[in-house]
């Protein structure tokens, strides 16, 4: 089991966190937000696991996660795409505005310390 390949895009304070499941049963680790989020279902089927209970989700779909709730999502078919869509937030999870982003060349940086978060 493997995790999802994952590329990350920033516009303005959106921040939207593709995840490519190359493989079924490929894994994202359970993890929480302190904020509520969307994950979109592109492509594939997932199964999501919240408080262990399993739900499957066939593309295309919607799937709300509620805040401060530990889930997992893992892959129920090859190449299943998903996104993580969220507003950037701060380490208490206000939202940041959009004059808070930095310019391109920090803008990794920041990434890079959202997503261990994310």
């Amino acid at each position: 089991m493997n995790q999802p390949v994952v590329n990350i895009g920033v516009v303005s304070n959106l921040f939207v966190r593709q995840m490519h499941f190359e493989k079924t049963g490929d894994c994202e680790i359970p993890h929480a937000h302190v904020f509520d989020h969307l994950t979109l279902l592109a492509k594939g089927r997932l199964k999501v696991t919240i408080n262990n209970e399993e739900t499957t989700f066939t593309a295309p779909q919607m799937i709300f996660i509620k805040a401060d709730t530990v889930h997992e999502i893992k892959a129920d078919s090859d190449n299943t795409v998903a996104y993580c869509i969220h507003a950037l937030r701060d380490d208490t999870g206000d939202i940041l505005s959009p004059d808070m982003v930095p310019k391109a060349e920090a803008l990794h940086e920041l990434l890079t310390s959202l997503v261990k978060d994310a």
